[in-house]
């Protein structure tokens, strides 16, 4: 009978997907009182992600960042006096893995709410499944506009767009005198995604990109859209992929002598492009949506990232710092705060209105982040670093 279910609801899902008809958060603001993964010494909490694979390093980055937190404040008593137990299931960004992934863990595993998802096509795939559930989902590592509007209260955005990184990599050519842009482009919902924003951006400045060149996602053949750019003349290129395409990209075009400006979105994992790009990385561009996980390079530490760096050399002592660590180390905060206003008779629908009633809080990061009734992202700095050396350096 479960199987049977189970098999019945995975169609059910499929169909909405593929006429959209449940794309959109549900128009009813009232919230069921589901305590569904809470127990009297346990909160469940499940994610999908990446951790092999072509993103392995992105998805197994983003968990240990977010559970360094997490044994941190179970260490503590957890909350409430119930402990936080994620459950995190391989998807290997595979949009499919990722749905079946998160029916298992809402159907079978009945957890409390979704964190921490990685990637553009593997989460907005699952939208269907959150607003059939009603279930909140924390902390994608996902800039995409989708997961933004329209504004559905189960997508609870805790990082900045692409848009807006997208709009800082332009702002920034464009200032450096560089007109001519090319994109280079997963050809999925993330490329489809960064490549809009770029469009919107250079708009903006009578601009239009000068060469458009992209890749299938989980292949390295990107010398057909490499020869393309080329082609073009570009004296800047906004890529918006992961490390290995990228590095590859760049590699062949230093290789051929082609060297305009290169600019990468934070999704790319810019410590581990930088160790690919060796040499080839000097000078490339990475914006991020969080301060550099190493405090030497701030004027003056910041306080949480100071406490990211304290906590994951606790758990994790043969790991290092990165961007994408500390960016689930925020998530494994806020989903923390929630779960802490909502009080011990927490429901999802209490927790949605204790994640709304988040304003200008601190996180030690220098700026604060704010949710609302109706507005469901928290931060929205961009930070700007570029390679140097084979470290990721703060510029301005």
């Amino acid at each position: 009978m479960i199987r049977i279910k189970r098999i019945v609801f995975i169609f059910l899902c499929l169909l909405l997907i593929v006429t959209g008809s449940c794309t959109s958060p549900p128009q009813t603001d009232v919230l069921p009182e589901n305590k569904n993964g809470i127990k009297d010494d346990e909160i469940l909490i499940g994610s999908s992600l990446a951790l092999g694979g072509h993103a392995g390093y992105l998805g197994t980055q983003m968990l240990q960042g977010a559970m360094s937190y997490i044994y941190h404040i179970n260490d503590m008593g957890g909350i409430h006096g119930r402990k936080i137990k994620l459950i995190a299931l391989d998807d290997g960004y595979n949009p499919i893995q990722c749905l079946y992934n998160t029916q298992q863990l809402i159907l079978e595993k009945k957890v409390f709410a979704l964190f921490c998802y990685v990637g553009t096509p593997t989460t907005v795939k699952i939208i269907p499944l959150v607003n059939e559930a009603k279930i909140p989902l924390v902390g994608m590592f996902t800039g995409a506009n989708r997961l933004r509007h329209p504004v559905n209260q189960y997508l609870i955005n805790i990082r900045a767009s692409y848009y807006k990184e997208t709009q800082a990599a332009v702002d920034l050519i464009v200032k450096k005198k560089l007109n001519k842009v090319a994109v280079f482009y997963q050809y999925d919902e993330y490329g489809f995604d960064g490549l809009r924003g770029t469009e919107i951006a250079l708009k903006r400045y009578g601009l239009i990109p000068v060469a458009k060149g992209s890749y299938v996602r989980g292949t390295l053949d990107v010398e057909a859209g490499l020869e393309k750019i080329i082609q073009s003349d570009a004296q800047a290129v906004v890529m918006i992929g992961t490390y290995d395409s990228c590095a590859k990209f760049i590699n062949l075009a230093r290789g051929r002598h082609f060297s305009p400006l290169f600019h990468n979105v934070s999704f790319v994992g810019s410590k581990e492009l930088a160790r690919r790009l060796g040499p080839n990385g000097e000078g490339v561009i990475v914006t991020q949506v969080v301060p550099p996980p190493n405090s030497n390079q701030l004027a003056e530490p910041l306080p949480g990232v100071k406490e990211y760096i304290s906590l994951l050399s606790t758990s994790y002592p043969d790991s290092n710092p990165s961007f994408v660590g500390l960016e689930g180390y925020l998530n494994a905060r806020i989903l923390a705060e929630g779960l802490k206003r909502a009080g011990k008779n927490i429901t999802r629908k209490k927790f949605i209105r204790a994640i709304e009633s988040i304003d200008h809080y601190d996180l030690g990061i220098q700026n604060t982040l704010s949710f609302g009734k109706g507005d469901y992202q928290g931060l929205d700095n961009v930070y700007y670093t570029m390679i140097k050396k084979g470290e990721l350096v703060l510029i301005k």
